[in-house]
């Protein structure tokens, strides 16, 4: 009987890093097979989904898309499983040693490799590795635990000792408006500006959303995608399409918002 040998994707920004890691993966796993290397979030979301890796290692920090976005944007555009369909990658994440990254892996039970890697250390990241792709079942339930890790690592979590945000201060040519936070429908970011939506003005802002979510009320406001915080009472409602996609409406507005399946649960009928 043929047994397809297990593959990986190394994403890493650092050729000189990603090469090591690669030959030290060839002493610690001589049978895996690394199908790529890229060294950006972007490439590695198209390269995994193209060659739909076993594993993926990803470094946290790369250009565009750092590794926890490119996981969660991976995650949102991987197919939907079926009985024949290839299960979602286990992930690892390399990163430089950061206490606090190093605290959230521990404490939703993903595992990571601190830079420069050690042989020991990635022995054992290597044995979890494979004892998960063993007891990999092609059923949801490991890919919603992984969404629900990954939603965890991703959460911002208001910051206590900043003021909540009441007024947003968007530039209008010369002039300054002063809008309530109350009044916005949505924030979304779009290139190097976030779009500010109310029911009657759209104004765009340099702040960046991941700066913003901190000082923002959770039960009022609540993040839909990577790129998107929807104000709670602005919702008319959300369809799930024909690909199982949901999108979500918001009162008085024509657009579509997308909803990540990161945020799914968001939206259950009471």
């Amino acid at each position: 009987m043929h047994v397809t040998p297990p593959t990986a994707l190394i994403a890493e920004d650092e050729p000189l890093l990603a090469t090591a890691l690669q030959a030290e993966l060839a002493h610690a796993w001589p049978g895996l097979q690394v199908v790529a290397k890229v060294g950006d979030g972007a490439s590695a979301v198209a390269q995994a989904l193209t060659l739909r890796p076993d594993v993926l290692f990803f470094d946290i920090r790369m250009p565009g898309l750092d590794g926890l976005d490119a996981a969660a944007e991976l995650a949102d555009a991987w197919p939907a499983q079926t009985a024949t369909d290839k299960a979602f990658p286990a992930l690892v994440f390399v990163t430089a040693y950061d206490q606090y990254a190093v605290q959230a892996f521990e404490a939703q039970a993903v595992d990571y490799l601190l830079k420069p890697v050690q042989p020991d250390r990635l022995k054992k990241t290597v044995l979890k590795v494979q004892k998960a792709l063993t007891n990999h079942t092609q059923s949801t339930i490991d890919f919603e635990a992984t969404l629900g890790q990954l939603r965890s690592l991703m959460t911002v979590a208001p910051n206590p000792s900043i003021e909540p945000l009441k007024v947003i201060q968007a530039g209008v040519g010369n002039s300054i408006r002063m809008v309530p936070v109350d009044d916005v429908l949505f924030f979304e970011a779009a290139d190097k500006y976030v779009r500010v939506l109310t029911a009657s003005h759209e104004y765009l802002i340099r702040t960046p959303l991941k700066d913003l979510l901190p000082r923002l009320d959770p039960n009022s406001f609540w993040q839909i995608h990577r790129g998107t915080v929807v104000n709670v009472t602005a919702i008319d409602s959300v369809t799930r399409d024909e690909a199982g996609k949901l999108w979500l409406q918001v009162r008085g507005q024509p657009e579509r918002l997308a909803v990540s399946r990161l945020y799914a649960y968001l939206f259950k009928a009471m």
